[in-house]
């Protein structure tokens, strides 16, 4: 490994959402357009609204996951380094190929499409994707304009942005460089302290317990690829999660070519037989191999 830790993603949530907005702030000095959109989002009643009342259907509903503000802020952190990673390699963003804007709007772009995602669950969590987007308008409409002056610019960076948003889940499946960090992103957020609530509130399931089994997750400089995301486990269970989740979203969206995962479990006093021990994504097959 060559690079530097760049973001650590474990629990309890609390501390986590602290570290995850320390993450956001330090990253984006250098883009005051971005940190200026994320105080106007994590400020915004509507979106704060959104995140409480998302996280309330899924969790108390159904059942799921966290999908609330702390998963927003979580996985924004995670799509600022990503980018941070891609850009420090050259990759080609969307937002500069198309003419929309330059590294700093893709700041932009990639952070709200990730931190507004899942807004749509607020509504139901089938065909969550088109109801995000719609429900995300007014108050990118919002931020945009404080922004972005001109009309254009910010209707081309919002249309990135509803992309993000609506291919995160990958149905349909993400086109642009943007939108795959934002599903990357997305998938980066499997680790213990999101499933444990969803298991206290009565959620068995392959999901919650294989959650329960990952205890962080750092996404690094790769030596390969620009980016290298590692995944803990306290128990083999856990490489659901990572293919599930994880995995699928890197192999399903432009970000394959620059992006590697690997997954690892910890001794645990022998309570866990291991089946799994370190497996990582084959460079060139989509499939884990031994590492």
């Amino acid at each position: 490994m060559t690079g530097e830790r760049i973001v650590h993603v474990a629990s309890p949530k609390a501390k986590l959402y602290a570290e995850a907005d320390q993450s956001i702030r330090e990253r984006l000095k250098a883009f005051p357009k971005a940190l200026k959109a994320y105080e106007l989002l994590i400020q915004d009643p509507e979106a704060r609204a959104g995140w409480n009342m998302a996280n309330y259907i899924t969790m108390r509903k159904l059942g799921y996951n966290d999908h609330g503000r702390v998963h927003a802020l979580l996985t924004g952190a995670a799509s600022v380094a990503i980018l941070s990673l891609l850009a420090e390699a050259g990759v080609r963003l969307d937002t500069v190929e198309s003419g929309a804007g330059e590294l700093e709007d893709a700041y932009v772009v990639v952070l709200l499409a990730t931190m507004l995602h899942d807004l749509g669950n607020q509504v139901h969590r089938d065909h969550h994707e088109a109801f995000g987007v719609t429900l995300s308008l007014p108050i990118l409409n919002r931020i945009l304009e404080k922004i972005y002056p001109d009309p254009e610019q910010r209707t081309a960076l919002r249309a990135l942005i509803l992309h993000g948003i609506y291919s995160h889940d990958l149905s349909p499946e993400p086109l642009t460089i943007e939108a795959g960090v934002t599903a990357v992103a997305d998938g980066t957020d499997i680790t213990k302290g999101r499933g444990r609530k969803a298991f206290a509130l009565g959620s068995i399931d392959i999901h919650s317990i294989s959650a329960l089994a990952v205890d962080e997750v750092r996404i690094l400089k790769g030596e390969k690829v620009p980016v290298e995301i590692q995944v803990t486990m306290n128990n083999s269970a856990g490489i659901f999660q990572v293919e599930e989740t994880l995995t699928k979203k890197v192999l399903r969206s432009p970000l394959r070519p620059y992006v590697s995962v690997v997954a690892m479990t910890e001794g645990n006093g022998g309570q866990d037989q291991r089946i799994v021990h370190r497996v990582r994504l084959h460079e060139s097959e989509d499939r884990f191999v031994l590492d």
